[in-house]
């Protein structure tokens, strides 16, 4: 099979969909890579680099876009380059769609098999190509907030660790997965005083094995959203709802009545954040300020850690698109029951329920599409 390997395009990202590694792995199967030169430069991989792995390096993405039959990518498709996609092409990527109606018109319109990272799941109910990301995005959630804390930044001037006689910041975690954990674990490393809200009794108890006393876990009502944001310094959004827009848990009513200079990182932006505040931002721009509370929404926060990364996601992505590659897409969607969770579009038409239902599609069935 062809594959190609785009360099990403969205503003001040460094990933690359693909390492040398993973292009030797490919190749050494048969099949053709073909790389967009200088695609992985933001992780310190020339081109020379992926030629001695096998690859074929081509000049624009236009020529990767024409010849490759699998497309391999980071970020979701910009409209660009929606436009350079086909209906006989396969596209593996993150894709967020249930955030970015103007994003799934493109792909619908193009009729292309796209393939979400996001939404791809395990035999123990887990999203196995959303977790590197969201462990690299948790902990980046604390550094960030620690920086936008400080006086210059426009936080409070508040230190998370504290130091000897003087209190630690506080740090609300909303949300007990994958993004949440790696969030809280660093605000602890920190020395901060740390409490994790979760609706599961199941994972809090898993919490509370995990860290024991050194966090706060607390079952989560708008009742303790109501009484902690307003108590706390830094406030990580990590709320996911697999394929779907995330809730709205926190309001304008609560940004109005927290502390000035207070913070709020929205992990959850990618799928539409879960501050009624919160909005797109870039590496580029960071923070906004609203009511005297920092916001953080960067919708691509791993690719501040370009090359950790993207060794971590084609750790994980790397056995689907081998399958992809030597079955076909519809082989191998239907021989793995759990990559086909992440069809999301197929000629046209939605695959995704959850994505559906937010954007107002017809919804057609995975199972439907990949027996048509």
């Amino acid at each position: 099979m062809k594959i190609g390997v785009p360099k990403e395009i969205k503003i001040l990202e460094y990933r690359v969909g693909m390492t040398p590694s993973g292009v030797k792995e490919l190749a050494s199967d048969g099949h053709e890579v073909f790389v967009e030169t200088n695609a992985g430069m933001g992780i310190g991989m020339t081109d020379q680099d992926y030629k001695n792995a096998g690859a074929t390096i081509l000049s624009t993405a236009k020529e990767v876009f024409d010849i490759a039959e699998l497309i391999i990518k980071v970020k979701e498709p910009q409209l660009q380059e929606c436009s350079m996609l086909r209906s006989d092409q396969v596209l593996f990527t993150y894709l967020h769609l249930a955030a970015d109606p103007d994003q799934a018109a493109a792909l619908v319109k193009s009729g292309v098999t796209a393939i979400a990272y996001e939404t791809v799941t395990a035999r123990d109910g887990s999203l196995p190509l959303l977790t590197p990301m969201s462990e690299v995005a948790g902990r980046l959630s604390i550094q960030a907030g620690a920086f936008s804390l400080q006086k210059a930044n426009g936080g409070r001037g508040v230190l998370l660790g504290g130091v000897p006689g003087v209190k630690p910041g506080q740090v609300l975690v909303i949300g007990g997965g994958v993004s949440g954990t790696h969030a809280a674990e660093m605000a602890i490393g920190l020395g901060a005083e740390v409490t994790i809200l979760d609706r599961s009794i199941t994972r809090l108890r898993q919490l509370n094995d995990i860290f024991g006393s050194r966090i706060n876990t607390q079952y989560s009502t708008k009742d303790a959203i109501d009484s902690l944001v307003v108590e706390s310094d830094l406030v990580i959004g990590a709320v996911l709802i697999a394929g779907a827009a995330a809730p709205k848990l926190v309001t304008k009513e609560h940004v109005k009545a927290m502390r000035s200079g207070a913070v709020m990182v929205d992990i959850s932006i990618d799928q539409g954040g879960c501050f009624e505040t919160s909005r797109p931002t870039t590496h580029a721009e960071p923070t906004y300020v609203i009511d005297d509370v920092v916001h953080y929404c960067v919708t691509n926060m791993p690719g501040a850690v370009p090359r950790t990364s993207t060794f971590a996601l084609t750790n994980a992505t790397l056995p689907f698109v081998k399958a992809l590659a030597g079955m076909g897409w519809r082989e191998a969607l239907k021989n793995d029951k759990h990559l086909a969770n992440g069809l999301n579009v197929h000629n046209g038409q939605i695959n995704f329920e959850a994505v559906a239902q937010e954007l107002g599609y017809e919804y057609l069935s995975a199972e439907a599409a990949i027996s048509a």
